[in-house]
């Protein structure tokens, strides 16, 4: 499945666009992690949730769910969330 990286975490995949496999979402995160190597660690936190500042959107739509089933014509777009002040 294509997969975009947001820029904060290319410096991982040196890539804006990926390839990942997984039937879940999580499934995908963990494939991208054995590709590269602590990125999975940006995004979920060590209790197996999403980090406050990110956001997952497959085919457009938002999802909170690491069990969401996925197919492999799906994209998946990874987004930080910005924060300041």
């Amino acid at each position: 499945m294509r997969v975009l990286i947001p820029s904060s975490l290319r410096s991982y995949t040196r890539s804006t666009w990926v390839e990942a496999n997984g039937t879940t979402l999580g499934g995908v995160l963990a494939d991208l992690e054995r590709q590269y190597p602590g990125i999975r660690f940006r995004m979920i936190d060590e209790q197996d949730r999403m980090r406050a500042n990110m956001r997952f959107f497959v085919n457009g739509a938002a999802t909170f769910d690491l069990a969401l089933p996925l197919r492999a014509a799906d994209e998946l777009c990874i987004v930080q969330a910005l924060s300041g002040g």
